[in-house]
């Protein structure tokens, strides 16, 4: 029998994987744990995962200070391998000599042992002249806050007053927030459950069908799970069922619906004719899944959103929800791969490719319809500046108001920001069209 790999040295191949051949972190994190038989392991393992793709901007600049000569492009695992031990170090808080120690013989476990010695040598100087290097690091909001210099540019531009919370808000450790599936459970009976086996759990303050607990966990093993009695989806997410305000036997269109959540949501709020398109085949899958655990029905076609006419029948929709792609920019505490894998010439493509979807579903929109627009961005180009442009000179159109407890009015729809009542980051418009 093989022997196990060590924590560390698995760590640093798939954090090399993820920081700089654009590996996604949950594709490589699922790929890694299954070799960890130990369960302490693969809780290590997914803390420098995620802490490591979360500060590697700031540690990766600080291995600019501590070696003589960059190695990320000669040994991109050794570079990864540095950035774990400063993880651990800095933000894990392990103990220093042991996880040193470790961290050198994992150089040596990837068949490196001529580096070992630069690993130790690298680790202890950051020990000697950590003050001064953290200070160095903080001067810049992009290293402070470990966002991309041209991410940590654009929300200052965009939120000024707010850019410092904002970038603070994305380091932070997220609630476990729940969506209760009112179709086989109540909220107070799944919450009961939870309490019973030993979980700290509240209601959300203004969301009807949310419960929140402080710190992720195995959702798989808590009780109802596999009944279908509860979703995982952060707080923002759970908005739109509310704002797009569906009713018994409306024709409703998700757009780009994957993974599901927001669909499923419409469909345990009313017995609606439920289409969800999705571009990517395996992705429409995880549609499918949802939606079988949960009970519910939809049609699940894969297509694209932005040409209709390769799906849809003809026949107006009452309410649309478009979930449009977008940089993910609001949601980066939950996904801090994203501020490693966007780039800002990644951002005029979005916004002509949210436009075309926006205009494509406009035309399947029933007189007196609803359609919901909605990203995960925090980038105004994105939200109201495609909107706005949307509206300009329509007049089968009109903006909808919108208020929520929290976030904030945009030129046009509703901006939540990162850590707004602990929320991820997202955008809102809702738009009628006119009645024929």
């Amino acid at each position: 029998m093989s022997k196990a790999p060590s924590v560390r040295a698995l760590a640093a191949e798939a954090l090399a994987s993820i920081a700089l051949s654009g590996h996604s972190l949950r594709e490589v994190a699922d790929r890694a744990l299954p070799r960890l038989p130990d369960s302490r392991d693969r809780a290590l393992l997914t803390a420098l995962l995620n802490d490591g793709a979360r500060w590697w901007p700031r540690f990766d600049a600080a291995l600019d200070r501590l070696l003589d000569k960059p190695i990320r492009r000669s040994e991109p695992v050794i570079h990864a391998l540095l950035v774990t031990g400063l993880v651990q170090l800095e933000t894990l808080e392990l103990p220093g000599y042991a996880a040193v120690a470790a961290t050198v013989e994992a150089a040596r476990e990837l068949r490196r042992p001529r580096l070992a010695g630069l690993v130790n040598a690298v680790l202890r100087r950051w020990q000697r002249e950590r003050e001064a290097l953290n200070a160095a690091l903080d001067a810049l909001p992009a290293t402070r806050h470990a966002h991309p210099a041209w991410l940590a540019d654009a929300i200052a531009h965009d939120w000024p007053a707010q850019a410092d919370a904002v970038l603070a808000a994305a380091n932070q450790e997220p609630p476990l927030m729940l969506r209760v599936n009112r179709r086989r459970a109540t909220r107070d009976a799944v919450a009961a459950a939870l309490t019973v086996a030993g979980q700290d759990v509240a209601p959300h303050a203004w969301l009807e069908d949310a419960l929140v607990l402080p710190h992720s966990t195995d959702v798989t093993r808590l009780p109802g799970f596999t009944e279908g009695h509860f979703a995982v989806q952060d707080g923002a997410a759970q908005v739109p069922a509310d704002l797009l305000g569906v009713a018994r036997g409306q024709r409703v269109l998700d757009a780009c619906a994957a993974p599901g959540g927001k669909a499923c949501h419409v469909a345990e709020r009313a017995d609606v004719a439920l289409l969800a398109v999705e571009y990517e085949a395996h992705r429409a899958s995880r549609i499918r899944q949802n939606l079988e655990r949960l009970g519910l029905q939809a049609e699940v076609v894969v297509g694209d959103a932005g040409a209709p006419a390769a799906w849809w029948d003809g026949t107006p929709f009452d309410r649309i929800m478009i979930d449009a792609p977008c940089s993910a920019t609001g949601v980066i505490r939950r996904r801090p791969d994203v501020r490693l894998h966007r780039r800002a010439t990644d951002i005029d493509a979005l916004v002509a490719q949210q436009a075309r979807i926006l205009a494509a579903c406009w035309a399947t929109l029933a007189p007196g319809g609803r359609l919901l627009y909605v990203t995960c961005s925090l980038l105004r180009r994105e939200n109201e500046g495609v909107v706005a442009a949307f509206l300009e000179g329509r007049d089968d159109a009109v903006a909808v108001p919108i208020t929520l407890p929290v976030g904030q009015p945009a030129q046009v729809g509703w901006q939540v920001l990162p850590g707004d009542g602990d929320l991820d980051g997202m955008y809102y418009a809702l738009l009628e069209r006119s009645p024929a």
